[in-house]
C-alpha cells in the first residue's frame, strides 16, 4: 500500500495526464506497477525517469537511503512491470544496468535532477540503475 505521500502524488498525475506539481512539478515521472516480492500484490510508486532511445530508465536511489527501495526489491523478485507515463500504459521487462552504461545514465539523471548526486553522496551503496524495456503487448 503507497504511502499517503505517494497516493496523492499518483492520483493526481491520473487526474491531470501525468502532471504533478509540488516538488516533482515539472519532472518526468513514471508511475511504476511491480508485484509485491513476497506477496505478489501490485504496489505502485511514482519514480523519476529518463529516456534512454526506446528505453525508459529509473534509478533505484531511496533519496539515498542505506536500503535499496522496495519497487526494487519487487521488480528483481518479478520483473515484469506495468508504467503509466502521460496518458499511456505498458508492460515493460526491468533490467538493471551495470558497469559503464550504468554509470553514464546514472551522470545523464545528476544532469536532469542535481539531486541525485546528493543521494550518491549519502550512501555507500552503489544506487541501482534500471531500463524498462517496452514489452509487445
Amino acid at each position: 500500500m503507497p504511502n499517503d505521500f505517494n497516493q496523492q502524488i499518483i492520483d493526481e498525475f491520473r487526474a491531470n495526464e501525468g502532471r504533478v506539481g509540488g516538488a516533482f512539478e515539472g519532472s518526468s515521472l513514471v508511475l511504476l506497477t511491480t508485484r509485491g516480492a513476497r506477496t505478489g500484490r501490485p504496489a505502485t510508486t511514482p519514480v523519476m525517469y529518463l529516456r534512454d532511445g526506446d528505453r525508459v530508465v529509473v534509478i533505484a536511489s531511496n533519496a539515498g537511503a542505506d536500503n535499496h527501495p522496495a519497487w526494487y526489491h519487487n521488480l528483481r523478485a518479478n520483473p515484469r512491470v506495468t508504467a503509466e507515463i502521460g496518458t499511456e500504459t505498458f508492460e515493460a521487462e526491468a533490467v538493471v544496468i551495470d558497469g559503464e552504461e550504468r554509470d553514464r545514465l546514472y551522470a545523464r539523471m545528476v544532469e536532469i535532477a542535481p539531486g541525485f548526486a546528493d543521494y550518491e553522496a549519502k550512501t555507500t551503496r552503489r544506487i541501482p540503475v534500471v531500463a524498462l524495456e517496452r514489452q509487445n503487448a
